[in-house]
């Protein structure tokens, strides 16, 4: 087995590796907020997916009840167009026996 030498760390070398641990340190910090961010993103996002299927179960429910009262809107034409036709006749009936008095 070869002899080792302890060499000790000259003061750039020291500098460079306290350098980088402080680089290490920095990138480590903004990988945990990167990883922060990225999760509070995620329920943001979870959050405005819910909130979107909630206004379209709420359009689908304005459309189905829209729906309904046109259909209802379309009897009353009817109906009222129906009594009317009826009331134009009977006052039609009504003016002739007039004319015929």
């Amino acid at each position: 087995m070869a002899p080792t030498i302890a060499v000790p760390i000259s003061g750039q070398r020291r500098d460079a590796a306290e350098a980088l641990r402080r680089r290490n340190e920095e990138l480590e910090k903004e990988l945990r907020s990167s990883l922060e961010r990225e999760e509070r993103m995620k329920e943001e996002l979870r959050m405005t997916w819910q909130r979107v299927r909630l206004a379209e179960e709420a359009e689908e429910r304005l459309c189905s009840e829209l729906g309904e009262l046109e259909a209802e809107a379309v009897d009353h034409v009817r109906e009222s167009r129906a009594q009317i036709t009826l009331l134009m006749e009977k006052l039609s009936v009504a003016h002739k026996l007039l004319q015929d008095l």
